[in-house]
């Protein structure tokens, strides 16, 4: 006690006689004081959203004067569908902005003062309330965004340029004029608000690039993505594909196939789906937002601490028994230069947190556009793990719904831990082996590590000495083939190595532990792997969304049923004026070479082309609930994928008579004309 008196008193004396003379160290804080703009966002809303009511009514309006007039149209343009997710031929890039605008809405209103812009100092007993309402508020007022783009007339391009444009410039403006907040970090709202700024101005120029140029995509079935899908399935490989995959790579090749699979290159004819674009685009965005909120709730703490670090820290360390240096200004030192090592663990951590998502992420596409190939050619096991029907269910229509919201809230929550678990090991790595070797003091890690050396390298002789006799003694090779050989030295040796063997399992245990572990968290953020065995996977609720939302994606939007529908409506189209004008002229032409009978070679392909149109309507899935006595015939749900029940009658009946139906016509010509010239 009197030591300690000894050596508290002089301190407190030169601190008493020269605290009037020196000047503070840390700056004053600044004082943000609150900030309204010029266009207050109240009136501005209640503007926009009357103007979006107005602008709504009059396409629908415009939509069905325009269905009234042509009568029959394929697309289902409608201001009650904006969007069609099914379709994968429409212009993506609309969509995904305006989906990207309401997410960075919505991500902000977590710490908002007011959540909707109608009502200033929110009470904090119904702000909760507010945020419900701010969840439905914000995706009704960007609504007429998405309208104006699908329903692709100059109207909707003039109105989705002029309300596109009104936001932009206004948010621009309130963020120029009040571009320091009081919220968590005073720049928070402006960096926050940056991806609203990208994606209206890309809605900006998007739709005046519309307007003057016009829409290039065709509705869906119009388009020729689906034929051209089609046409590369049936196109026959060159034999030098199989002899060039059997050599073997060399060893810069496979070098490079690992940074090639986590870089997603698109693919000349295969499209991403609109609902995977829309989920792929918000999930960037999530780590966006997810790493501002991480870095502006921490980094500004740790400068304000680091600010006010002074020479009381010396005797608050002293009480809980840390002597760092006799000198006190020394100890200001050291402490400050630790907690200048911890900002940069944590910005470490945040960045490395952010880099591993984004690769995450393009890895992710690449395993989308894998597992829908292979759900197109029917590989469902490889997914599914059992032999499922690819057709919509309940919770798959659920799952598909919610899929990018999923998406978005697992990268998020995914990004968090991983900055938690990814700073304590920058921590462990800087303050346990790094600085201490820098300084050459406090080495614990190594002094464990030396005293236990002898212990190391027994394990170490020990495996080692198990690989080389099982190379050079226990194998025997004799004409291309491979034995056990030695086996009276083999099992000695596992019995006198078998306590060495119980200390390595436990090393190869908790080495286990953390490989499980980090491989987890590295993937935490992805839904298109299960993070359970592969028997377990179905309890993985975020890998059993995303496989209930490719069912209801293959379903609905194969590319073959898409370019066979087509073909369908071109033969309705066909059926009409322009048809019979179609076939007025094969008949004059037919008159000029009459009497001459079709080819051998054509009678061939068409039989062939037939039988192919029968096999792909019994096995289209999308068809099994439409056809003849399915209702009676099915008892149970766990129907192979468009296989018939071969048990009943009615359905070999249907088969045999769809066949002799596709053939038939093509033996007897003579019938056949009969029959088309029959009512």
């Amino acid at each position: 006690m009197n030591h300690s008196q000894v050596e508290l008193e002089p301190y407190e004396y030169s601190y008493y006689e020269y605290s009037d003379e020196t000047e503070p160290t840390t700056s004053p804080k600044e004082v943000i004081l609150p900030c309204d703009p010029t266009v207050d966002d109240t009136l501005f809303h209640i503007c926009m959203l009357s103007i979006s009511v107005v602008v709504v009514l009059i396409l629908a309006v415009l939509t069905r004067k325009n269905k009234l007039c042509q009568g029959f149209t394929r697309g289902s343009s409608s201001v009650f569908s904006p969007v069609n997710f099914l379709d994968q031929t429409q212009n993506k890039g609309v969509v995904m902005a305006v989906f990207g605008l309401v997410f960075s809405k919505l991500a902000v209103l977590a710490i908002a003062p007011d959540p909707l812009p109608f009502s200033k100092d929110t009470p904090a007993d119904i702000k909760e309330y507010m945020k419900i309402i701010a969840i439905f508020y914000y995706p009704l007022l960007f609504y007429p965004l998405l309208l104006c783009n699908t329903l692709q007339h100059k109207v909707g391009y003039v109105f989705g340029a002029l309300l596109s444009f009104t936001h932009f410039i206004i948010l621009l403006w309130q963020k120029v004029e009040c571009s320091k907040t009081r919220e968590i970090y005073k720049y928070y709202a402006l960096l926050a608000s940056l991806p609203q700024l990208a994606c209206l101005a890309f809605l900006c120029v998007q739709f005046l690039f519309l307007l003057i140029k016009g829409s290039k995509t065709d509705e869906d079935l119009d388009s020729s993505y689906y034929s051209e899908y089609v046409k590369s399935l049936l196109k026959k490989r060159s034999p030098n594909g199989s002899s060039s995959s059997s050599d073997e790579p060399s060893l810069v090749e496979r070098i490079l196939e690992v940074p090639k699979s986590y870089i997603y290159i698109p693919d000349k004819v295969f499209r991403f789906p609109l609902k995977l674009a829309v989920s792929a685009f918000v999930a960037f965005l999530a780590i966006y937002h997810t790493a501002l909120l991480l870095v502006v709730t921490v980094v500004p703490t740790l400068h304000i601490v680091r600010a006010g670090i002074d020479e009381n820290i010396a005797f608050l360390l002293l009480g809980v028994g840390i002597v760092l240096s006799e000198d006190r200004m020394e100890v200001v030192q050291i402490v400050t230069f630790y907690t200048w090592l911890l900002e940069v663990c944590y910005l470490c951590a945040a960045t490395l947190s952010c880099l591993v998502n984004l690769i995450m992420l393009m890895r992710s596409m690449i395993l989308h556009r894998s597992n829908l190939k292979g759900l197109y050619k029917g590989d469902v096991y490889s997914i599914y793990n059992s032999q499922k029907t690819i057709s919509p269910s309940k919770p798959g229509i659920v799952c598909w719904m919610g899929l990018a919201g999923y998406q978005a809230a697992i990268v998020s929550l995914g990004m968090a831990i991983q900055t938690i678990v990814f700073f304590i090991c920058f921590l462990f790595l800087v303050f346990m082996i790094i600085v201490p070797v820098f300084y050459r003091r406090n080495v614990i890690v190594f002094e464990i590590a030396g005293q236990a050396w002898p212990a190391w390298l027994t394990l170490l002789l020990a495996t080692a000495l198990q690989h080389v006799v099982a190379r050079f003694a226990f194998i025997k090779k004799e004409a291309g083939t491979r034995d056990l050989n030695n086996r009276e030295s083999l099992f000695l040796l596992t019995y006198l190595l078998f306590l060495i063997n119980t200390v390595v399992g436990l090393i190869v245990a908790i080495w286990r532990m953390v490989i499980t572990a980090l491989y987890n968290i590295l993937h935490l953020g992805r839904i298109d792997i299960s993070l359970l065995h592969r028997s377990a996977e179905n309890y993985d609720p975020a890998y059993r969304y995303y496989t209930h939302s490719l069912k209801v994606e293959v379903s609905q939007s194969h590319p073959v049923m898409k370019a066979f529908c087509g073909l369908l409506l071109d033969l309705m189209v066909e059926s009409g004026p322009a048809g019979r004008k179609m076939r007025d002229a094969e008949e004059a032409c037919s008159s000029v070479i009459a009497g001459v009978q079709p080819s051998k070679v054509t009678g061939h392909r068409r039989i062939r082309s037939r039988w192919q149109l029968l096999y792909t309507l019994v096995n289209n899935p999308s068809l099994l609930g439409s056809r003849k006595h399915f209702q009676t015939l099915q008892t149970s749900d766990n129907v192979l994928n468009g296989t018939p029940n071969h048990d009943s009658q009615g359905s070999k009946t249907e088969a045999t008579q769809a066949a002799a139906e596709a053939v038939e016509p093509t033996e007897t010509p003579s019938t056949q004309e009969k029959t088309e010239g029959d009512p």
